[in-house]
């Protein structure tokens, strides 16, 4: 059997659809039921202002078929909003939409590890791509001296180098100091590791708990938090996720590996 509606209102009786039309800037409409004609000059959540020829405003309530454009009902609705690009980068400086990366240079910048690796990708990848420096961990700066002679270090061939923990008379101090090269800067923070480099507001803690010394500093600081001392590189990754930018750094990170990014692409000095 053939189906039938069960609305049997004929066709040429049913209403016609009242079209939506976004209430853009200058859009000339009409209150039916005021008679007041105007421009829109702002559209904000369920209401509408409109402007007179004689500079007169009026607020209207966005009501399904509530308005005549050119003498026909219509609904005014919201504009859609363009989608703001990001303007900074996370490391706050300006960003280049569509940039594509540049070609890896001979300069490099050495962390000391994959947790350092990781932190500087999250907050500089984009400027990084950018200039096309390459970041690599090394496990360790027992032997830098080494590391830096094996990469030969030259004018066009710079060799940035993060060091943690770089205090005056501690072991990585003494191991910065014996690189010499001109074309090598070595620099660093004070912090015992990276973990410490982000601000503990950003991970909702009051400050970084102390860690009796031969401890293992991460263990250590896992333990005093609560969090799972058995899986250090889970835990980090949960603490990545909350760097958002550098404004969740500390300055001492920050001006750090600005400084390398410089050396590294020849806009420091040598």
């Amino acid at each position: 059997m053939r189906q039938y509606s069960p609305d049997l209102t004929p066709p040429w009786k049913k209403p016609k659809p009242v079209p939506e039309v976004p209430a853009d800037p200058g859009l000339v409409v009409e209150e039916p039921r005021t008679g007041f004609c105007g421009a829109v000059i702002r559209c904000e959540a369920g209401t509408v202002t409109l402007e007179d020829r004689f500079g007169k405003h009026r607020v209207f309530p966005l009501e399904p078929g509530g308005f005549l454009l050119e003498g026909r009902t219509v609904t005014l609705v919201r504009p859609k909003t363009a989608v703001q690009r990001p303007t900074r980068t996370a490391s706050g400086s300006v960003a280049v939409p569509g940039a594509r990366a540049r070609v890896a240079r001979a300069g490099r910048i050495y962390v000391e590890g994959r947790h350092d690796a990781e932190l500087v990708e999250k907050v500089w990848g984009d400027d990084l791509r950018i200039e096309g420096v390459v970041v690599e961990y090394l496990e360790g700066v027992d032997d830098l001296p080494s590391i830096v002679e094996s990469f030969a270090p030259g004018p066009d061939a710079r060799l940035g180098v993060l060091v943690d923990h770089l205090v005056p008379g501690t072991k990585e101090w003494r191991i910065a100091q014996s690189v010499t090269s001109e074309h090598a800067l070595v620099v660093g923070h004070p912090y015992i590791d990276i973990w410490e480099a982000v601000k503990p507001a950003a991970l909702g803690i009051r400050e970084w708990p102390s860690v009796p010394r031969g401890q293992d500093w991460k263990t250590g600081v896992c333990r005093a938090l609560g969090w799972p001392s058995d899986n250090t590189g889970a835990v980090w990754q949960a603490i990545l996720k909350r760097v958002g930018s550098y404004k969740d750094l500390e300055p001492e990170l920050l001006g750090r590996v600005e400084e390398l990014i410089d050396f590294v692409t020849g806009s420091g000095g040598v």
